[in-house]
Order: C-alpha cells, then sequence, then structure tokens
C-alpha cells in the first residue's frame, strides 16, 4: 500500500512539473511571435503554479514575465516598471540576456523621448529620457534631458529634483569631441573619433582636432535659482547662485546666470555690479557693454548710457540695437523742449523762445539722423527705425528724403 502511495506521488509531481513547462514554452512561443497579450495570458495560467515551481523555473518566469511586460517596446511605462521589477529576479541566470534587453529599452525610451519632443509633448519627453536615465544609471545626460524639458513645461519641482540629483552626482556635461573639417562643404564637422580619423585618412576631410565642450554647469546653476525665483524662494536662488561661483570664481556664465538672477528680483544695483566686474573679465564682450548701457538708461544716466553704447559699436560696428537705442536716447531730450514751448504764449519773448527750442530740438533730430541710417543701412527691413527716420525728415523739410524713405515704410507695412 506504501508503495503505491510513493508511485502515484511521484507521478503527481512529474505532471505538475510538464505542466510547469509547458505554460512557459507557450510563453516563449508566444514572445517570439510577439504575441505579447497572448504570453501574458500564458503567464497568468502559469502563475497558478508558482508555488510548486523549483528555482530555475521561477527565474524563467521573471525572465518571461519581463520580456512580456516590455511588449518590444509597446508597453506603458507601469509596465516597464513592472517589467524591471521581474528581471530584477531573474538577473542571476539570464544576466547577458537582460543587459541586452535592458539596452533596448534605454534605446525605446530614447526613441519616444526624442519623439515627444519633437511633437513639443516636453512633459511626456521629460520623463522617458528619465527612465532611460533610471535605466542605465549611467549615463547622465539623458537625466539632465529630462530637467531641461521639464523646465520648458514649468515642471518646476520636478525640474528641481532632477537638478538638484545631476548636482549631487557632479554632473558638468563637459565631453571630448573630435572634429575635421570636410573639403567638399569647407564646414566643420564634429564626428566619432575613428570615423573622423578614416575620413582624414581618405582625404576628404583635413585639419583634425579635439576639444572639451562647455560645461552644463551654469546652465544647470541658473535654472536652479531661476526655479527658486519662481517659486518666490529668492534666498535660496542667491545662494544656489554664490555657491556655484565660490566654487568656479572665473567662471564669467555663472557671474551672469546671477546677474540675471538679480534682474529678475529687481535689485539692479546688484545686477550692474555682476555686470561691470563680467565686463572687467571680458572687455571686449559687446553684449556687456550693451546690457549696461540698457541698465545705465533704465537709471537715467543718460551720459554713461551713451559711454555703453559706444564702446558696443567701437567692439561691434553692426550691433543695430545700440545705434537704436543711441538714437531713443537723443530724442529723449526734445520731451522738455516740447513742453515748454507747448507752454508759451503770444508774446514777442515767447515767439523768441519758441524759434530758440524750435532750433534746438531740430538739431536733437539732426544728431539722431546718423544712428538711424547706421541701423537701416544693417538692417532694412527696420520698420521702427525708418518709420522713425521718416518724420524726423518730414519735420525737418527734407522733402526728397522723406518720399525716399516713405516708400520704404510703406513696402514694408505691405509685407
Amino acid at each position: 500500500m506504501k508503495k503505491q502511495i510513493i508511485i502515484a506521488l511521484a507521478f503527481s509531481i512529474s505532471a505538475f512539473s510538464f505542466a510547469q513547462k509547458k505554460e512557459l514554452k507557450a510563453v516563449e512561443k508566444a514572445i517570439k511571435g510577439s504575441n505579447y497579450a497572448e504570453a501574458k495570458a500564458a503567464l497568468k495560467q502559469a502563475e497558478g503554479l508558482m508555488s510548486e515551481m523549483d528555482e530555475k523555473s521561477k527565474t524563467k518566469y521573471y525572465y518571461l514575465l519581463g520580456q512580456a511586460l516590455y511588449a518590444g517596446g509597446a508597453g506603458s511605462m507601469e509596465d516597464v516598471d513592472g517589467a524591471l521589477e521581474s528581471l530584477e529576479k531573474a538577473k542571476g541566470a539570464y544576466g547577458s540576456e537582460i543587459a541586452t534587453l535592458k539596452q533596448e529599452m534605454v534605446n525605446g525610451m530614447l526613441t519616444k523621448g526624442n519623439e515627444s519632443y519633437e511633437k513639443k509633448e516636453y512633459s511626456l519627453a521629460s520623463k522617458y529620457f528619465e527612465k532611460s536615465y533610471r535605466l542605465s544609471q549611467k549615463d547622465t545626460l539623458f537625466l539632465y534631458y529630462a530637467a531641461a524639458t521639464a523646465v520648458n513645461v514649468q515642471e518646476f519641482d520636478r525640474a528641481l529634483g532632477l537638478y538638484e540629483e545631476l548636482k549631487n552626482l557632479g554632473y558638468t556635461g563637459v565631453k571630448k569631441e573630435y572634429f575635421a573639417t570636410n573639403n567638399e562643404t569647407g564646414e566643420e564637422e564634429v564626428l566619432e573619433k575613428s570615423t573622423r580619423d578614416l575620413y582624414v585618412k581618405a582625404k576628404s576631410h583635413i585639419n583634425p582636432g579635439e576639444r572639451l565642450t562647455e560645461s552644463k554647469k551654469p546652465e544647470i546653476v541658473k535654472n536652479v535659482a531661476l526655479i527658486y525665483v519662481s517659486q518666490g524662494n529668492n534666498e535660496k536662488a542667491i545662494e544656489a547662485m554664490k555657491a556655484a561661483r565660490a566654487e568656479s570664481p572665473d567662471d564669467i556664465n555663472l557671474i551672469l546666470s546671477e546677474a540675471n538672477v538679480h534682474y529678475k528680483m529687481g535689485n539692479i544695483d546688484e545686477f550692474k555690479k555682476l555686470l561691470e566686474k563680467a565686463t572687467q573679465m571680458d572687455p571686449g564682450n559687446a553684449e556687456l557693454q550693451y546690457n549696461l548701457g540698457v541698465v545705465s538708461a533704465e537709471a537715467n544716466h543718460i551720459e554713461e548710457a551713451k559711454g555703453y553704447y559706444e564702446k558696443t559699436i567701437e567692439l561691434d560696428p553692426n550691433y543695430i540695437n545700440a545705434y537704436i537705442n543711441l538714437s531713443a536716447l537723443v530724442l529723449a531730450g526734445e520731451e522738455p523742449l516740447i513742453k515748454e514751448m507747448n507752454g508759451l504764449g503770444t508774446s514777442k519773448a515767447d515767439d523768441k523762445r519758441y524759434d530758440e527750442l524750435r532750433d534746438q530740438r531740430q538739431n536733437i533730430y539732426r544728431e539722431a539722423i546718423p544712428y538711424l541710417a547706421k541701423a537701416i543701412e544693417i538692417d532694412a527691413k527696420n520698420l521702427s527705425a525708418s518709420k522713425t527716420l521718416m518724420n524726423i525728415y518730414s519735420i525737418l523739410g527734407e522733402t526728397d528724403k522723406y518720399k525716399s524713405l516713405k516708400e520704404t515704410v510703406d513696402a514694408l507695412e505691405a509685407n
């Protein structure tokens, strides 16, 4: 009797083991045919046999479940999370296969992230980029993409967390890039080192070289600070900037980033002070000179602003906004003259004073003409400068110049 029981149990276990293998084979077959719904259904049936599975079968189950949930890239973000959880339980026996599958997942997430980005679906793109990083845990560039795209849709709390993570990881984004000039186009191209060397050897490219890319740290620090500003946390914003500058005191981009934060906060004096510091570090930077001109003009320091604008033009003769702003500073001088002219009476003395003020006003117009004319020379389609100069010619009685410029203005407005 005992012998019969032992035989019956052995037969039962053998049959159970056969059922497990049958279900798992059905899952394998479905996955190979990309029939993931069928694979999930078979796994559901196999799940009922889990308590009786040996470790090898359990490991295989989790490996197949990970594949089925990922579904060749068709799975949702939640499915991917489930897939990763399952694959983690199977990595001991399927290490190389799982590594390959994870790389496929990374590539898939990046593809979806790029597609979402192209569609301007920045929130979704950010989540795909973050998932790419979580899958690989090595390429921090993906985490940077996630943070930057989160900023695009003002998901500031999430972006802040990602940026802080990047800072803690010491991310700078600096990498070595290889380049060479294309003989046919004459343009410099950035290439993989092996590709560049091959092209240079084939003589299709010349002037090979290498360089380090710019650090993304200033941008990260600036964005962290601006997020704090948007949240009304100005003290943390300035604290973030000062900490970064203490680490990299000669980084002009960090100085400019802090200056911009002060400007957004309305701390114009501090903004100007930092711009002046940046100008000392980079005296040939026309844009810095121009911005100092704008700040000085806003503070009604007219002569100082003129000096900065003139320095801008000296550094960059085609800096059109410097000419336009110089003309605006000059023309601002007519306002008190007009006010006084309008307040005069009809006496002989008033008439004499009126003539004097009119001459002063016309001199102001003549002083502004060269700046406006140069602006139009740089950009013939600048409607604002053209209309202002046209009106000046009209007031000064320079009819031919007025008519010529009016044709230009009419054509610009028609377009």
